[in-house]
């Protein structure tokens, strides 16, 4: 027995990667479609996606990059993203998306914590790239440029994507070391209460169980085609209908390089799309787009929304105007989706985040101010008692941060992820979210931490003291407002917004869009600002008209 599973053990750690994944579709469906741009009418079969996937890995290799080097890349989404999540894979590199949105000091703590030997950026993004790669310390070993057009030229010190790989083979690479399902293949960033983002490794087998969960979760096979609307350096992009469960199923992904209604209803009814996936704001967009422009949408198996809660008449109307078959998923950057709602759930079970995935367990645990509650310390399933959300995903989560203990320890604890989540839950384990207890901003869905946009804030000499929150929008969820306490008089809101734009070190879309200045802002008695207390607030001076837009 000894035997027959140390042979078991061996065949599963080499054999179940999600490359093995990748390649089985490669030698099955060959012939069939796997990637396709609309945008400049260009598509791959998977035999042609495979050589494409090929001569960039047999770049790499011949750059000196192979295992566990990061090959990190700040793109939207398009082919050559693709191209180096699969060529990461290929030769046991660690694929390291960035968000696009950041500002150049934000890249660059990144490039410093990472120490990618190759960075790929957008020619759109090159200004910034530039700036970042100036500020960090650590230089790649190579910076490649990936313009759309393919008409630019690099900046210096870059080389252009097509000539980087047009000297290379398309043949399978040739690796004198073996993968394992244990490699870390993904690192993805996550936001952090300070300006330093949280890095989560992800590896092979992670990412294997999460294509799988997504798979009998949609249901995803290999006759369908995804969109996802969502930016795939997200875990929600890149993991829900993105390259990583599409690919291991054998399906197509069409691509959306920027969210857009109009195009988005096209190519649902030109390409007959099985699964599109977006924010609860992109839903928005395409009910009041199809009520203007109606299009054929038959071909919808489903859409998937995630980021936050679906009230009951949004849902109603978007299973009305768009498809009946609506679904929710709730979870984190650290663990994928944890909770679903299907469209059996819908609408009746509207607003809550639903119940546990398949293989995760839930649960809302008692607040002590002084300590957390162990997992089998539960609140009532009352629907009233109010928790924090905490879950266990062995499959999808690594269990830890790249490079930080200090969170991981605070994050973790007996097996389960602590979300920071308020929540309750029901008789039936169905779990409503009412707050974050770390206070952070979700605008358009993207994470906004409070701390990092005061600390910007307050190097501003003008500024004596800050306090971020978040008034409530109708496009966004919530946008973020500052409360400023002068240090000089003659400070204006346009002057905090240049100072804002102009920073190095916030981006755009977390900067303040709302100011408001004050002679003093909420403390409690340990000298903490209150950021619930200057939520509340937020609201009633949006009503009220007391807020200046900028």
């Amino acid at each position: 027995m000894k035997d027959y599973l140390e042979k078991f053990k061996k065949v599963f750690e080499r054999e179940y990667t999600w490359i093995e994944g990748f390649m089985r579709n490669v030698f099955r469906y060959g012939h069939r479609t796997a990637l396709f741009d609309p945008e400049k009418d260009e598509q791959w079969t998977y035999t042609e996606l495979n050589s494409e996937v090929n001569r960039l890995a047999n770049a790499m290799i011949a750059d000196g990059v192979g295992y566990e080097d990061v090959v990190m890349y700040q793109l939207f989404n398009c082919p050559v993203f693709a191209f180096a999540y699969v060529a990461a894979h290929k030769i046991g590199a660690v694929n390291c998306p960035v968000n696009y949105r950041l500002s150049a000091g934000e890249i660059a703590i990144t490039i410093d914590d990472s120490k990618p030997a190759v960075f790929i950026y957008d020619k759109e993004q090159e200004e910034t790239i530039a700036k970042a790669l100036e500020m960090a310390e650590h230089k790649p070993r190579r910076v490649i440029m990936m313009d759309s057009d393919r008409k630019a030229a690099p900046m210096d010190g870059a080389v252009s994507y097509e000539e980087y790989v047009a000297s290379a083979s398309d043949s399978e690479p040739v690796l004198d070391y073996e993968l394992s399902i244990y490699d870390e293949t993904t690192r993805l960033y996550t936001s952090g209460t300070t300006g330093r983002q949280k890095a989560v490794p992800l590896t092979s087998i992670n990412e294997v169980l999460s294509a799988h969960d997504i798979i009998m979760h949609f249901p995803l096979n290999y006759t369908d085609s995804t969109m996802n609307t969502t930016p795939w350096f997200h875990r929600g992009g890149l993991h829900c209908g993105g390259p990583n469960p599409t690919f291991y199923a054998g399906g197509t992904i069409v691509v959306m390089r920027k969210f857009n209604p109009r195009v988005c209803l096209q190519y649902i009814e030109k390409y007959k799309l099985s699964f599109v996936i977006g924010a609860p704001a992109v839903l928005e967009q395409l009910t009041e787009m199809q009520q203007k422009d109606g299009r054929d949408l038959s071909s919808l198996k489903g859409i998937v929304t995630m980021g936050s809660p679906l009230e009951r008449a949004a849902c109603i109307k978007y299973q009305s105007v768009l498809t009946p078959n609506i679904f929710n998923g709730y979870g984190t950057t650290e663990s994928l989706w944890n909770t679903f709602l299907r469209p059996f759930d819908l609408p009746e079970r509207a607003g809550s985040a639903g119940g546990a995935c398949i293989d995760d367990d839930v649960r809302v645990v008692k607040i002590y101010e002084d300590r957390r509650a162990d997992p089998d310390d539960i609140c009532d399933t009352n629907g009233v008692e109010v928790g924090e959300v905490i879950m266990k995903a062995p499959a999808k989560s690594p269990y830890t941060y790249y490079n930080n203990p200090e969170e991981t320890e605070r994050k973790y604890y007996k097996g389960y992820l602590y979300t920071n989540d308020l929540g309750t839950w029901d008789k039936d384990h169905y779990v409503t979210i009412c707050g974050r207890k770390d206070d952070m901003i979700i605008s358009a869905g993207e994470n906004i931490y409070p701390t990092q946009v005061e600390e910007v804030l307050n190097k501003c000499d003008k500024v004596a003291d800050c306090i971020v929150t978040a008034a409530p929008d109708k496009a966004r969820g919530e946008v973020v407002t500052a409360y400023i306490v002068k240090a000089d008089p003659s400070l204006t809101y346009e002057e905090l917004e240049k100072y804002c734009k102009e920073s190095p070190m916030i981006a755009n879309y977390k900067r303040p869009r709302y100011y408001r200045f004050v002679n003093e802002i909420p403390f409690n008695a340990t000298g903490k600002k209150l950021h619930n207390k200057a939520k509340v607030m937020a609201a009633e001076d949006l009503a009220n008209g007391l807020l200046y837009r900028v």
